[in-house]
């Protein structure tokens, strides 16, 4: 590359007017052609980008407009188009205008040839500000607020395109100049009690990037709640807070978390300031996390957030704004490890690790060992049976007794073996003194495994951890290639081990990408996949499963998922992901409380397309594009899913309501929450609970009533006029019951029915008083007495029926051979019956018999046939 242009770590940035004199071609080209189809594509006609970032690590190329870059010294970014590579269609743009602390330039001589004629005025400029020891330290200056409070603070200030003193007598109004005066902002109140660890720090522990031996400092603590939980553990952990500890050291460390700070700071100039201070206390890696925006509007518009009631503030970002500000401000890679949770590597090896460590599986050796545990059924065994076995057992050697002896500390050998697919080296053993101390060495205890455990096992994985390196291996090819002496040290023994040589490893990436350009390949191993419980396979098209499982997924679907995942970085917030076998494309899909919801909703769908290098985004949530709700969740999980079992339960029980088709699409979510509704049902937690809201009386109650049907059916109710009203919702649940398990199947097999006696309420019922027992017929169904007691403990509900012109002794039989009743009065062949429903299910029937006149007694109800 030439030298031509402003290096800031991977990017290079070069004016407009001087990218034809870089030496490559291959930069050159993609240039011009994207600057010449901005106008096309962009709905901002008047665009003018003057600057051309081209990232040298990943290709990603970005075309930015900088406000008056001839005028101003330190000009201000206005927009950006984003390229994810030089293939790329469309771009991402981005603007700066509402910013209240955009991006600015520095040293723009650098970046122009030089012939061009305001050069030499900005090499002096650059020159004055290097003697003020204004680029001393150059992480904060590249936003305006920064960079004016820096000048100050060196006692200067910018008139014009001249660095001149600040004098004693306008020293505070210039600084006033700076702050919009925001009022007294009370961020401490945003400090909450924490009864489990922050997100950040759970992250950190399951990433392993924090263990007791580390040290954690919590910049900005507020409470201390992780500090106090941490130490609880036998972490070494410690903070400061400016409101809650500020008279507490800050200390460097291996970790640092900056957890919901930035997003509370009202002054945009000050919150650079802390993520810049908190990078530089951590030695290995910072954790950063924010609030995400919300549909909810969080308070009133204030400066480039939102005031709460209690006068907090909120700064919101997306995920991918936060990203490309974590990345402007501290000048290093974000890896987006959750939602609004980011890391940021101070150790380029540690970063290096993590990165290899996203493309390995992990928990390999509890899987291999949890698929191998015999299900035997236990045998009674007896002393006599134990004599005659130990009399018949030979004697055994001493590697057999010092097996036995040392068993459970070969089994944790046996496990680190499984877990790196290989022979651990010395420093890979942590117990490695209780190795030496039992087997004099580790060589003879590793032996000692080959010999007495199960080898198909480790081969098993081997193959696993093979794969993991030829998928870290394919994703190298779309980055400079690294030296073998810059991979970390587990990664060097991996490719030694799995491939022999470096150069064979890569040879063995490049294949894997290859192999998953073959949709023959793609759809081998999405079956394979699908066999495997590993998502839904929709015939021939498309494998579609949850995030949690991609890597368990043969290696080319894996590799196929990393090429996408290339162009759209933001995988923290996706849970479902589709792979299109023949098109070349994969769909990321990001939901709605996707873990608390039976039926989340679509928020955002990412289409990628590999073949073009391209995305396409389609946001849901507007009144032309609601979110759609994800029916029968249960087939993208497996089994062993948090949660599965809840959800496959859930899936069936809405399967049995007729609401899905059979491909799995359903109605909307308003549809549904409607449908529901009218077959007495909720939406609660994961699961469908019984209605708790009283219908109108008109409303469908099952296919061929309404709830009025069951209130005005009776002779003394009509006499009578009286309202006879159920008051309990889940009487209004009964009745619905009653009538969808059994009255409507009885009219769709015999026709039309009269009912004669249906719900009966405590008004009604002091009028009715020959042959009743309102505490065993369930005509009251969950009506409470004035005592707040059951009326009927039985539940349920029950009616009588009629069908004309039917022998009802032959309706009868039916109903009892056909429906779940509760139970069943038969009381002659043209007399109405008596059937109820309720939580029994019993299942009875009765024939009233009369025994003297105005009297009968229930007898078993017999069959005719």
């Amino acid at each position: 590359m030439s030298e031509l242009g402003k290096r800031v770590v991977d990017d290079l940035y070069v004016h407009v007017t001087a990218f034809e004199s870089l030496k490559q071609e291959e930069w050159r080209e993609p240039i011009r052609r994207m600057l010449g189809q901005l106008p096309l594509i962009s709905s901002l006609t008047f665009a003018q980008p003057n600057v051309v970032k081209l990232n040298l690590r990943t290709g990603r190329i970005s075309l930015l407009e900088y406000g008056n870059f001839d005028e101003d010294p330190f000009p201000e970014l206005i927009a950006s188009w984003t390229f994810t590579s030089a293939e790329a269609a469309d771009p991402t743009y981005r603007n700066y205008t509402q910013s209240l602390n955009p991006p600015i330039l520095h040293r723009k001589e650098l970046l122009v040839s030089v012939q061009h004629p305001g050069r030499a005025q900005w090499c002096e400029l650059t020159s004055v500000a290097e003697s003020l020891g204004l680029f001393d330290d150059t992480r904060a200056i590249g936003f305006r607020l920064n960079w004016q409070r820096l000048i100050q603070q060196r006692g200067y200030q910018l008139l014009g395109k001249t660095l001149l003193p600040i004098g004693n007598d306008i020293g505070a109004a210039a600084l006033a100049t700076i702050d919009d005066g925001g009022g007294d902002v009370q961020r401490h109140l945003t400090a909450i009690h924490r009864a489990s660890l922050s997100a950040p720090v759970q992250l950190l522990i399951r990433h392993g990037l924090l263990s007791q031996d580390d040290s954690l400092f919590d910049y900005g603590c507020g409470r201390g709640g992780d500090i106090e939980a941490l130490k609880a553990d036998g972490y070494r952990a410690a903070g400061w807070d400016p409101h809650y500890a500020p008279d507490e050291p800050t200390l460097a460390s291996e970790v640092v978390n900056l957890g919901f700070v930035v997003n509370v700071i009202e002054d945009p100039a000050e919150r650079v300031d802390a993520l810049q201070r908190a990078f530089s206390l951590a030695s290995r890696v910072l954790v950063v996390a924010v609030m995400l925006y919300t549909v909810d509007k969080p308070g009133r518009p204030f400066r480039d957030g939102f005031m709460t009631s209690r006068n907090t503030f909120q700064k919101y970002f997306s995920q991918g704004e936060f990203k490309d500000y974590l990345e402007q401000v501290l000048h290093q890679p974000a890896f987006m490890v959750g939602p609004g949770v980011a890391l940021i590597f101070a150790d380029k090896e540690a970063e290096q690790r993590y990165s290899a460590g996203r493309y390995r599986r992990q928990g390999l050796a509890h899987r291999l060992l949890a698929a191998r545990v015999p299900r035997v059924r236990p045998i009674r065994d007896s002393g006599a049976a134990r004599a005659v076995r130990a009399a018949k057992q030979p004697r055994q050697s001493k590697a057999e007794v010092q097996l036995a002896e040392h068993r459970p500390l070969l089994d944790k050998l046996w496990n680190l073996c499984l877990e790196l697919g290989r022979q651990p080296e010395l420093d890979e053993v942590v117990f490695l003194a209780e190795i030496e101390l039992a087997f004099a060495s580790l060589g003879r205890a590793l032996r000692l495994i080959a010999l007495h455990y199960d080898r198909s096992l480790w081969q098993a994985a081997a193959a696993a951890r093979a794969d993991d390196v030829q998928l870290y291996m394919a994703t190298l090819q779309f980055s400079k290639r690294q030296t073998y002496s810059r991979l970390d040290s587990r990664m060097q023994r991996d490719v030694k081990a799995f491939f022999g040589d470096y150069q064979s490893a890569h040879a063995a990436g490049l294949r894997l990408l290859i192999e998953a350009t073959v949709p023959d390949n793609l759809l081998t191993a999405c079956r394979t996949a699908a066999t495997q419980g590993l998502g839904w396979l929709d015939d021939q098209h498309s494998l579609q499963l949850h995030v949690s499982m991609v890597e368990r997924l043969p290696a080319v679907l894996r590799a196929y998922i990393a090429c996408a995942l290339l162009l759209w970085e933001s995988i923290s917030e996706v849970q479902l992901i589709k792979i299109h076998i023949g098109s070349g494309k994969v769909t990321l899909m990001e939901f709605e409380d996707f873990d608390l919801s039976p039926v989340p909703t679509l928020r955002r769908r990412i289409k990628v397309n590999i073949r073009r290098q391209d995305y396409d985004l389609f946001d849901y949530g507007s009144p032309e594009y609601p979110k759609p709700p994800l029916y029968r969740k249960s087939r993208y999980l497996n089994e062993d899913c948090q949660g599965y079992a809840e959800q496959i339960a859930f899936d069936e029980t809405l399967e049995s309501l007729d609401l899905l088709d059979s491909s799995g699409y359903g109605p909307p979510a308003a549809e549904l929450t409607k449908q529901l509704k009218l077959q007495r049902l909720k939406l609660v937690g994961m699961q469908l609970a019984p209605s708790d809201q009283i219908p109108d009386l008109d409303q469908a109650c099952g296919k061929n009533f309404t709830y009025r049907s069951f209130i005005e059916c009776g002779e003394t109710q009509q006499a009578l006029g009286l309202t006879n009203l159920p008051l309990n919702p889940a009487t209004y649940n009964a009745l619905y019951a009653l009538a969808t398990q059994v009255l409507d199947p009885v009219i769709d097999y015999f026709g039309g029915i009269r009912l004669t006696y249906g719900f009966c309420s405590p008004e009604l019922g002091k009028h009715i008083n020959k042959r009743v027992a309102p505490k065993l017929d369930q005509h009251a169904c969950s009506e409470h007495n004035r005592a707040g007691k059951l009326i009927c403990d039985r539940r349920g509900a029950a009616c009588d029926l009629i069908v004309d012109d039917e022998d009802m002794r032959e309706v009868a039989e039916w109903v009892v051979a056909n429906t779940p009743i509760d139970r069943l009065y038969f009381y002659g062949p043209g007399r109405p019956i008596h059937v109820s429903f309720g939580p029994q299910h019993s299942r009875v029937a009765y024939e009233m018999v009369s025994t003297q006149p105005g009297k009968a007694v229930p007898k078993p109800f017999k069959s005719s046939q």
